[in-house]
C-alpha cells in the first residue's frame, strides 16, 4: 500500500467558506491539459485548504475521487447537472470550464478549520502535490 499524498488546495474565498460551512462537499478541477490533481490524488490523501492570497484555513481528506478524460462541453454540462449541488459552482465557473478536456472531482471528508497558517507561496498553481522537501512547512505535524 502506498502512503497517502498531501495536497495544497488553493480556492477563492467564497468556495473555501462554503467548504467550511459544509455546503460544498465536492471540489472540482477542470483543465485543458492534464496536471495536478488529475491522476495525482487518491482516496485518503490529506488536503490543506488555502484561500487565494490568504492563509491555509482548513484540512481534510479526499474521499471518492473521479477523473474525467476527453471532456466535451456536453460532458461538462452533464457533470454540472449531476454534481453541482455538491460543487456549488457559479454559472460563470461552468461557462469558463465548458472547454476543458479533463477534470477531477474530489469528495471532501473530515474537513476541519484550523488556526490560519500563512505560507510563503509565490507561484500561480492552484493545486500543489506536497513533497517532503517542498511542503511549505505544512507536513511537520
Amino acid at each position: 500500500m502506498t502512503m497517502a499524498n498531501s495536497h495544497l488546495v488553493v480556492l477563492k474565498r467564497p468556495y473555501l467558506d462554503a467548504i467550511l460551512a459544509g455546503r460544498k462537499t465536492v471540489e472540482s478541477r477542470f483543465m485543458k491539459t492534464e496536471r495536478a490533481p488529475f491522476g495525482k490524488i487518491a482516496t485518503g490523501d490529506r488536503l490543506f485548504f488555502k484561500a487565494s492570497s490568504g492563509p491555509v484555513r482548513a484540512t481534510g481528506r479526499a474521499g471518492k475521487v473521479m477523473d474525467f478524460e476527453n471532456l466535451t462541453p456536453k460532458r461538462v454540462e452533464r457533470i454540472k447537472r449531476t454534481y453541482n449541488g455538491r460543487i456549488v459552482g457559479s454559472e460563470e465557473y461552468w461557462a469558463e470550464k465548458s472547454g476543458s478536456k479533463c477534470g477531477v472531482l474530489v469528495w471532501l471528508e473530515e474537513v476541519k478549520a484550523i488556526e490560519p497558517v500563512w505560507i510563503d507561496k509565490r507561484d500561480w498553481r492552484a493545486w500543489v502535490v506536497l513533497m517532503a522537501e517542498k511542503d511549505f512547512g505544512l507536513l511537520d505535524g
